[in-house]
């Protein structure tokens, strides 16, 4: 090994050495961090990017992918419920002609596909058959694809062409929806699932699309479109007035003082209404087309200016004299007649009207208004009561009425449920407060002996590892004591070790000749001595070993 490296390596290990066990704690902490966390930075840079194989899959078409995927050692993951395999972006295209070169996916079940394998010999039923299948699994496919719907399946009911008009039939729909988990479907959506569908077959309208939920709820019925039923629509009637009229009431009464209820009638049939009208033109009415004719008839001959003689056939077919023959209408005198006609077809305005009548129109409403009498004493009542009407837009000549008495509100449960509001509220101030006690008694068991922990760490890692020292390790301070000459090793005690500390003036004497003391001054003053003897020789020495015994007479 290098001598440089030697080095660093030894100064590294004597580094380590010196920490304290708080500060080995915290190093090992650290290096494992860094650890994981490198290992953690170089899976995810090393992990590859997943890209869309295939989506929308049918399970037999994905079970066929993730099969040709394990043969070929290729990770992949599903998503999606398994409609969606993804597989690393450096293989998805290799893998796309794979699968295609392989058929895959290859479930035609719906949409024009199965056009594509109807023969030439198939008869116009089959032809019917498969191109209704088709039009149903492509709007399945496009209803499918919208936010919130799983599945989808659409049946179409298509009539046979007839000549008769008024055997003609519309055409109906039939839609089925599962939806996600935990998703319900909005009005718009609904509305745009029927638009999509009726929009898709010639002839359909809105209100002949049926749209069901896996829940067995209607969200849109033939005969009354996405709007529901009629029951539904009388429920949403309802509740819209009856909110507009209680808010008009709270602002006049006060709020908690009157109460609303709305109950209303709809038709649940639906058709249309067709109405001709005729009017004369403006500036007069203008002649389409004119005829006019003119007969004439003479009683002496063929003509009116012929000469023979002719009569009127009487009784017995027997000829009578044209002179006793009555002259008709246009006669001449003599036995003829003139007729004139004429025909003229004058232009007049005609207007066609043809209304679609929905489901769901208002029949008959009938609004309840009740107002404590402790403040009607002070209203008047037929002002409230036509504010009332104007707000329902209530109708007399459809059948509508309106009832507002005046009445003595019971409040025992209005008190109850403000006792028991304020019984909650407290209840609740009283939980957030014991609950920031208990938070803060267990912050406070933890942070006090993970505090003390540490300065009790702090305070033994500022101690230093220090070697004792043995004063017979330096050389020998010769002490020559009356009756006692002996060198004794140094034992300092903390009045001797702060008088050294105030001393100035370091002793390099090696030998100290002190005058005859009694048995404890003279233990005193040889280590004195002593302790002078070694900050001569050894002045760091002396410094460190000082700072060692003042750091162990702290208090902790």
């Amino acid at each position: 090994m290098p001598p440089a490296l030697r080095n660093m390596l030894t100064g590294l290990g004597a580094r380590i050495n010196s920490f304290s066990l708080a500060q080995k704690t915290l190093a090992l902490l650290a290096v494992a961090v860094l650890v994981l966390g490198t290992v953690a930075l170089t899976s995810w840079l090393t992990k590859p990017a997943y890209t869309p194989l295939f989506t929308g899959l049918a399970a037999t078409d994905a079970s066929s992918v993730v099969t040709q995927l394990q043969t070929d050692n290729v990770p992949y993951q599903l998503t999606d419920g398994g409609s969606t395999i993804l597989v690393p972006q450096s293989q998805v295209y290799a893998e796309r002609l794979k699968a295609a070169s392989a058929g895959l996916p290859a479930d035609n079940s719906g949409g024009y596909a199965l056009l594509d394998t109807m023969g030439v010999t198939a008869s116009e039923f089959q032809q019917n058959v498969t191109y209704k299948r088709a039009i149903e699994g492509e709007l399945a496919k496009t209803i499918g694809a919208l936010d919130g719907v799983e599945t989808a399946s659409v049946q179409l009911a298509i009539p046979q062409e007839t000549v008769f008009a008024d055997q003609k039939k519309d055409p109906t729909a039939s839609v089925f929806i599962a939806t996600k988990s935990g998703v319900t479907l909005t009005t718009e959506q609904v509305q745009a699932i029927v638009h999509l569908t009726s929009a898709a077959v010639e002839g359909m309208k809105a209100t002949d699309v049926s749209v069901v939920d896996s829940k067995g709820d209607v969200l849109s019925a033939v005969g009354t479109g996405a709007t529901g039923s009629a029951s539904q629509q009388a429920g949403e009637y309802q509740t819209q007035t009856q909110a507009a009229v209680q808010a008009m009431l709270d602002k006049v009464v006060g709020v908690g003082n009157s109460t609303v209820v709305v109950a209303a009638d709809m038709n649940p049939n639906s058709g249309t209404k067709t109405t001709e009208s005729f009017s004369t033109p403006t500036g007069g009415a203008q002649p389409l087309s004119e005829s006019s004719t003119k007969e004439s008839y003479g009683g002496n001959g063929a003509g009116a200016s012929g000469t023979g003689t002719t009569g009127v056939l009487g009784p017995d077919n027997i000829a009578v004299p044209s002179g006793a023959a009555s002259s008709g209408t246009g006669a001449s005198g003599s036995g003829g007649y003139v007729n004139e006609s004429s025909t003229k077809n004058n232009s007049v305005d005609k207007t066609t009207e043809s209304t679609s009548i929905p489901a769901g129109g208002l029949t008959k409403q009938t609004v309840s208004v009740a107002i404590d009498s402790k403040i009607a004493a002070g209203l008047n009542m037929s002002s409230i009561s036509d504010l009332v009407s104007k707000a329902a837009g209530v109708d007399t000549s459809r059948g509508d009425q309106v009832s507002v008495q005046s009445v003595s509100f019971d409040n025992s449960g209005a008190k109850a449920a403000a006792a028991a509001l304020k019984a909650a509220n407290a209840q609740a101030a009283s939980d957030s407060m014991w609950q920031t006690v208990r938070t803060g008694l267990i912050a406070a068991a933890i942070g006090i002996p993970l505090i003390l922990a540490l300065f009790l760490a702090t305070r033994r890692g500022r101690r230093q590892q220090r070697e004792n020292i043995d004063l017979g390790e330096i050389s020998a301070v010769p002490a020559t004591w009356p009756g006692d000459p002996v060198t004794k090793p140094l034992a300092l005690d903390d009045v001797e070790a702060r008088r050294l500390l105030e001393s100035s003036q370091p002793v390099t004497a090696p030998t100290v000749q002190l005058p005859s003391l009694d048995g404890e001054g003279a233990t005193l003053e040889r280590k004195r001595a002593e302790i002078d003897a070694l900050a001569g020789t050894d002045p760091d020495r002396t410094a460190e070993l000082l700072r060692g015994l003042l750091d162990d007479r702290q208090s902790v």
